[in-house]
């Protein structure tokens, strides 16, 4: 289903032999769907947790125990995501550019993504000066607050794709 109308790069990189494999194998486009949304469950949990416990939830464990695990985990998905990402986009390069949905959640990702570097930052630095029971700064909580809605709103804006 290419899109002639799409910039060069896009269409060449449909019709590359990458993208004829992923579209001609019966079980590439389906695994790395099934890898994406994987990878989507696990890095929701991982950030889901991050973030709450940064915002004030789980104050019973010290932040130390829970900030560099769950950061690793969301990372660790995020590649799984864009790795199988890539191999969704590639199947149909320039179709998919062109949709206004997709180029919304790129645009939510790159925020959430400053946002997450920013926040990673001063969150284990401070995770490591807290007592299980006090809470973070004000500032960590809002970037955490922040980090939830644009991380939902990235993945509902995901399941969109398909549809529009």
């Amino acid at each position: 289903m290419m899109d002639a109308s799409a910039p060069a790069i896009f269409v060449a990189i449909e019709q590359s032999g990458l993208g004829a494999a992923i579209r001609q194998a019966s079980w590439i486009y389906p695994l790395a769907n099934v890898g994406h949304i994987v990878g989507l469950v696990f890095f929701a949990a991982a950030v889901a947790v991050l973030d709450l416990r940064l915002i004030g939830a789980f104050a019973a464990t010290p932040p130390a125990d829970i900030v560099p695990r769950a950061r690793r985990v969301a990372i660790s998905a995020f590649v799984v995501m864009l790795l199988t990402g890539l191999v969704l986009f590639i199947a149909e390069a320039s179709h998919i550019v062109l949709n206004p949905v997709f180029q919304l959640k790129a645009a939510l990702i790159v925020v959430a993504l400053a946002n997450a570097l920013v926040l990673g930052r001063m969150a284990v630095r401070e995770a490591e000066l807290l007592s299980a029971h006090a809470p973070f700064p004000a500032h960590i909580r809002a970037s955490a607050f922040a980090s939830l809605s644009l991380w939902i709103a990235v993945a509902a804006v995901g399941r969109l794709i398909a549809y529009l």
